[in-house]
């Protein structure tokens, strides 16, 4: 059994008292979360320990409303004469802030009352030994690859963590969850010529992490086959994003149909609601309920249900991701999307957001590509919000005849994410890695820049 699993009444019961006192001292309304934290790492290098370090904290965040005003205070001592001045200095400052028409917790007919079974926390806490013969193994394999010349280091970690909320409204919940990871970067090559690579896995258990020594030899096999890269010809190609960077496109995707960027204008698809933005077919979820996602979760930062949500279906965009006050400014309901630190108020965010796959083979997409670009690293972050426009730089490959000809650097792919969605198209080759993914994804005719 892990720590997280022996707080929860006791962390409910203080949020509990938290919240009532900062009633008792005038608030209109008030919630509170705690969120405790356990963690265990690993680096080595070159088979050597270079840090084993262990950590527990925890944090709480108090919410207190008066009137349409709210103020926000954090701490990380949980102490009663703490937690009596923290309330205070809440009810002070939410007295004299300017107010904020959209603020207010949610209405108790809007609460979860169901909290799904996510399998969200791994019981068994590995060893430091477990930890350093992970690390150890990815190392290893990464330096027995043919032509890799250094290591940067592999690393082992594990983490666990509960997070408490309890609101005046009469919400009351928590939930925990795990994670175990593994990664290895590692150099190839010698003096000015050298390349670097890395490959991961995390997952929520210790069980489905992949084999460390695969891995690392993913790693090195990628080190070495960007050895002697050269600049792409600047023109417009086909261009082909790798599954380890397609879910930045997503990412974008999700920046854009925040509720905040919309109700500020701020965002270029803020008049796109129920038109068709991607090709038929395409189809991006999130999903909150997937069992031992990396960002489940049974409700959100303000109690109210979860749920997977077809954002983009049949191409189509179907919904903003929204909290309870972006929701109010827009004159539109909560989707459930609210995420919250212990700092700050509420505001939307994605769980598990994925692009279902296509119909295609990777090689398919590749096959009739006489010149073109294979992504395989994106840098910088050159999007606008506003306008769409993208320019960001990347290295990879280089596609000739279908195939990968030789590795590319120093290059940069610009356009419009307005027209790059709309001429996606997506292999089937999806697998569940991160909290964002996509498969291999291909866009015709993108200006990519070189010499």
């Amino acid at each position: 059994m892990t720590a997280t699993d022996t707080h929860a009444d006791t962390d409910r019961t203080l949020l509990e008292d938290v919240v009532a006192k900062a009633k008792a001292q005038g608030a209109d309304a008030a919630d509170a979360i705690l969120v405790r934290g356990w963690s265990l790492s690993q680096e080595l290098r070159h088979g050597e320990t270079d840090r084993l370090q262990r950590a527990e904290g925890q944090d709480l965040g108090l919410r207190v409303l008066i009137g349409r005003r709210q103020a926000m205070v954090s701490t990380t001592d949980i102490g009663a004469d703490a937690l009596r001045a923290l309330v205070e200095r809440a009810v002070s400052m939410a007295k004299v802030v300017p107010e904020d028409p959209y603020c207010g917790l949610a209405a108790p007919e809007q609460l979860a009352e169901a909290r799904p079974e996510l399998d969200l926390l791994d019981p068994e806490e590995p060893s430091p030994d477990t930890l350093i013969e992970r690390a150890r193994l990815c190392e290893e394999a990464a330096l027995a690859i043919s032509g890799v010349t250094n290591s940067d280091g592999a690393a082992a970690a594990w983490g666990s963590n509960r997070a408490t909320l309890v609101a005046s409204n009469g919400f009351s919940g928590s939930y925990a969850g795990s994670n175990h990871a593994v990664s290895c970067s590692v150099l190839a090559g010698e003096g000015l010529k050298m390349e670097g690579d890395y490959d991961y896995s995390t997952t929520v258990f210790g069980a489905d992490l992949e084999d460390p020594a695969e891995v690392g030899r993913r790693a090195g096999e990628r080190a070495v086959k960007r050895l002697n890269p050269r600049r792409p010809k600047t023109g417009r190609y086909p261009v082909v994003f790798d599954p380890r960077v397609s879910g930045g496109l997503l990412r974008s995707l999700a920046g854009a149909i925040n509720g905040a960027a919309v109700a500020r204008g701020t965002s270029f698809l803020k008049d796109k609601l129920g038109e068709r933005i991607f090709a038929e077919g395409i189809v991006v979820f999130d999903d909150p309920h997937r069992s031992r996602g990396l960002r489940s979760r049974p409700f959100d930062a303000e109690g109210l249900p979860t749920t997977q949500r077809r954002l983009i279906d049949d191409g189509v965009l179907t919904t903003w991701l929204l909290d309870l006050a972006t929701a109010r400014q827009l004159g539109l309901e909560s989707t459930g999307h609210a995420s919250r630190g212990v700092s700050g108020p509420p505001s939307p965010a994605v769980t598990n957001l994925y692009m279902a796959p296509g119909k295609v083979s990777r090689e398919a997409l590749l096959e009739d590509i006489q010149e073109g670009f294979y992504v395989t690293e994106m840098m910088g972050q050159g999007v606008n919000p506003v306008t769409g426009d993208y320019s960001r730089g990347a290295a990879g490959f280089w596609i000739e005849g279908g195939e990968l000809a030789y590795p590319v650097s120093e290059a940069t792919i610009a356009g419009n994410l307005k027209e790059m969605f709309a001429q996606i198209t997506p292999a089937d080759d999806l697998v569940f890695r991160t909290s964002v993914d996509a498969p291999t994804l291909r866009i015709d005719g993108t200006t990519v820049a070189g010499n």
